[in-house]
């Protein structure tokens, strides 16, 4: 397989990742992924914002955002999420009372 391909590969794995979080599941909260996977919406948009910055395309949070979610925070906020219960707080930050990072 040439890097190329793989290269293919992997965008064509990440746009579907993204296509199931952004449309097969939105009922799965932040805050779940969070605690079950240690990632979450909002990571990949800022992993994808570095990946950007890197490479010296100038790129903020929001405008990452937007792009990964394919529409604003606030939108999303008002489409989909949900208030975290107790359980889920307290999961998260047993999970990440040390690494606590405000998205």
């Amino acid at each position: 397989m040439t890097d190329q391909t793989e290269i293919e590969l992997q965008a064509a794995a990440f746009r579907r990742l993204q296509q199931h979080l952004m449309e097969e599941r939105t009922d799965v909260q932040n805050i779940d992924l969070m605690n079950l996977a240690g990632f979450c919406r909002n990571c990949l948009s800022r992993w994808y914002q570095e990946a950007a910055n890197a490479r010296g395309i100038e790129m903020g949070k929001e405008e990452a955002r937007e792009k990964f979610y394919g529409m604003t925070m606030e939108e999303w906020k008002a489409k989909y999420q949900t208030e975290a219960s107790a359980t889920q707080k307290a999961d998260f930050e047993t999970a990440f009372a040390e690494n606590v990072r405000e998205d």
